[in-house]
């Protein structure tokens, strides 16, 4: 059984004196919002199983999609703050599979600049508890800003859609722009996959492709999904065709090249704008209108970078993302960030914005014990 964290008692009291009502999920959970939503680096490390009438369960590998999915089921009011500390399960690399995340859901908030500060500055007093007389750096990013920098560059929308999912992974993100600089050469497939993909037709492709798995006895939820597959086939065909001037992909990578404090980030964005000739818009008045909110909660100006190129690899993001660690090094300890898309497509009724953070609490642990 793993241990519960020894600092625990000081979050929950700073969970209470921040407003945020405790919440416990359950540990089991339908698997599919995951595996849609979470982005693929998560569904790589997801428990999966299944239920006696057939439907694939999961063993909770974060808290965010549960939590949503419990504020619509109880049909609660908004604005609404929610907080939990439990453990997550995760096939990963290094450490147990099994450990304690504790965080925050903000939910329904309207003033999203001001939501967006608050989680920062939330997640940043929970390690300063944690962690007294550590120093930390916070990086932040913008989901919304790289895609109006997308749109402004006139990218088809194809091409939107594959920086978008890459951002966050930065080897995705280095192959897409690679295959944006030269485009691969079309490969040959075989038919009847090449006449569904060159007519664009996804539900045939799919269900090809779906019948094939059958034959072969994979599982969908092993990986892709059929529909998840022949849109790729069929945006990658569409992509190939795709040639961005020398111009626009030499403003694209200076904007990915954009890493400053944070204070000084709107002026950095105004130039890049005004010096590419492109309008960022709403885009770049809420980055302003966030930038402003996040001084007003004192926090230590020097220690807040935004890095352009800096998403995370959850797909469910949609604007604001952010992670701390602790100085001199690249381990995160907390991170979050806006997905005001999430709870419609779980199946809100109403459009909820939300945003939120979450912490690793075997990480703190390992710190406070003297580790690295």
């Amino acid at each position: 059984m793993t241990r519960y964290p020894a600092i625990a008692p000081k979050i929950l009291e700073l969970f209470a004196e921040r407003g945020a009502d405790p919440v416990e999920v359950a540990v089991l959970q339908p698997a599919d919002p995951f595996l849609d939503m979470a982005g693929e680096d998560l569904r790589r490390r997801i428990f999966l199983t299944e239920s006696e009438t057939g439907q694939t369960l999961c063993l909770r590998p974060e808290f965010t999609i549960p939590v949503c999915l419990d504020h619509i089921a109880s049909q609660a009011g908004t604005p609404r703050r929610y907080s939990y500390l439990g453990e997550v399960f995760r096939q990963r690399r290094e450490g147990e599979a099994e450990f304690f995340q504790a965080g925050i859901e903000d939910l329904g908030e309207q003033n999203t600049a001001e939501a967006d500060a608050r989680s920062v500055a939330d997640a940043h007093a929970l390690l300063k508890i944690a962690l007294p007389g550590r120093e930390l750096k916070i990086t932040l990013g913008d989901q919304t800003i790289f895609e109006a920098v997308l749109a402004a560059l006139g990218l088809p929308r194809g091409w939107r859609m594959r920086l978008a999912r890459a951002f966050g992974s930065a080897d995705m993100l280095a192959a897409a722009l690679a295959d944006l600089a030269t485009p691969p050469r079309n490969t040959s497939l075989a038919e009847p996959v090449a006449s569904l993909v060159a007519d664009g037709d996804a539900g045939r492709l799919a269900a090809h492709i779906a019948a094939g798995m059958e034959e072969t006895g994979l599982s969908p939820s092993a990986g892709r999904t059929p529909d998840e597959i022949a849109r790729r086939l069929i945006e990658r065909a569409e992509l190939r065709s795709v040639r961005l001037s020398a111009e626009a992909f030499d403003a694209l990578k200076a904007f990915l090249a954009i890493h400053v404090p944070l204070a000084d980030a709107a002026g950095a964005l105004e130039k890049f704008a005004a010096g590419s000739g492109l309008r960022l818009g709403a885009a770049l008045d809420h980055f302003a209108a966030r930038a402003k909110a996040i001084s007003g909660h004192g926090l230590p100006v020097g220690i807040i970078h935004y890095d352009a190129a800096f998403g995370r690899p959850l797909d469910y993001y949609t604007g604001l993302v952010f992670e701390i660690a602790a100085s001199g090094s690249d381990r995160p300890l907390a991170g979050g960030g806006r997905y005001d898309r999430l709870l419609t497509l779980l199946g809100a009724r109403d459009k909820i914005p939300g945003v939120g953070f979450s912490v690793w609490l075997d990480r703190i642990e390992s710190l406070r014990e003297g580790g690295r």
